[in-house]
């Protein structure tokens, strides 16, 4: 699997030869690979006007370009409000709360992640082929995807170890601009362009495939939320910073403390971990159909719903686990 931002075509369709070896090297003779582009046609096409583009078919022949639209920007921040805004009014009825959870969307963009990223697995799994990810820049709906198809394929990445390592390669070193992103919540009354919770899309995603796989993944929903509240506030410098250069002129590393080393703590880490796990070799295929994709209570309701019971029988279940 590879990972990139968009090819500088232009609107002149201007080849880049570099690109054009580096993706042919990959293949061998006779061989097909596919591209993701998690924009749509007419947005990859649009992109040209300004400098964007696509793979052109006559340069790249041994790759198909597949489309599959993911929303990144201002949508995904607004679905993302009216979601918590709707979850938190507790006055409204049934029927009234349907409407405004399927307005939302929230639950569409979940699908759709969780759709694109079992294409992208699929094709590596099934079909034996390279896969190249990229919507625009590489640093947002590109690593959404990528992150998540490791996670459906790697057991690896299913530990509680392996999973940070994931975030660290695909999220952070990767460059995904969280100071920009996760600069405020969907409290705050002010509307950033460049805001939108794409982090938390994953976080929401992964918790989908906890919830259909509950023995596969080895760390609990905990540590889920634990990420999503360090993502927006958090004491430590891991989620700081826009890409590794700021964060090496900011000197983070070294003015600040890592979240992981404090997760991985032996007394920490235990709150982390699923009782329930037993390793999974096999590749984990979630049901992406609407009736599977549940809204997340665990966060979203957090605020408004006590968890007391819920983390009182966790408890238990890990005291019955570790008994035997």
């Amino acid at each position: 699997m590879l990972r990139s931002s968009q090819p500088l075509t232009g609107p002149n369709r201007k080849r880049c030869r570099e690109d054009e070896k580096l993706l042919g090297t990959v293949l061998d003779e006779g061989e097909r690979g596919f591209v993701i582009d998690t924009r749509s046609a007419q947005a990859a096409k649009q992109a040209r006007m300004t400098g964007g583009g696509t793979e052109p078919k006559s340069s790249y022949p041994q790759w198909r370009r597949l489309h599959r639209s993911l929303e990144r920007g201002r949508p995904l921040q607004e679905s993302f409000i009216k979601l918590v805004e709707t979850c938190n009014d507790t006055s409204i009825t049934m029927d009234r709360w349907l409407s405004r959870l399927e307005s939302c969307r929230w639950l569409s963009h979940v699908k759709a992640a969780l759709s694109t990223a079992c294409l992208a697995a699929q094709c590596m799994d099934r079909e034996g082929a390279s896969v190249l990810v990229h919507g625009a820049e590489g640093t947002d709906t590109t690593l959404l995807v990528t992150a998540l198809a490791q996670v459906i394929l790697d057991p690896s990445c299913r530990t509680l170890t392996g999973f940070q390592g994931l975030l660290e390669r695909e999220w952070i070193e990767a460059g995904h601009p969280f100071h920009l992103r996760c600069a405020r919540s969907a409290y705050s009354h002010a509307r950033l362009k460049q805001e939108a919770p794409l982090f938390l899309l994953f976080l929401d995603c992964v918790w989908q495939l906890s919830r259909q796989f509950p023995f596969s993944l080895e760390f609990s929903e905990r540590l889920l939320l634990t990420l999503f509240d360090n993502a927006y506030a958090s004491a430590y410098g891991t989620f700081l910073c826009n890409n590794e250069k700021e964060r090496c002129l900011c000197k983070v590393k070294e003015n600040t403390h890592s979240l992981w080393a404090w997760l991985n703590q032996p007394g920490e880490k235990k709150k982390y971990l699923n009782p329930l796990y037993s390793p999974n070799t096999l590749v984990i295929w979630p049901s992406v159909e609407p009736q599977s994709i549940q809204l997340w209570q665990g966060l979203f309701f957090r605020w408004i719903r006590s968890s007391q019971y819920l983390d009182e029988a966790w408890a238990e279940i890990q005291r019955l686990v570790e008994s035997n």
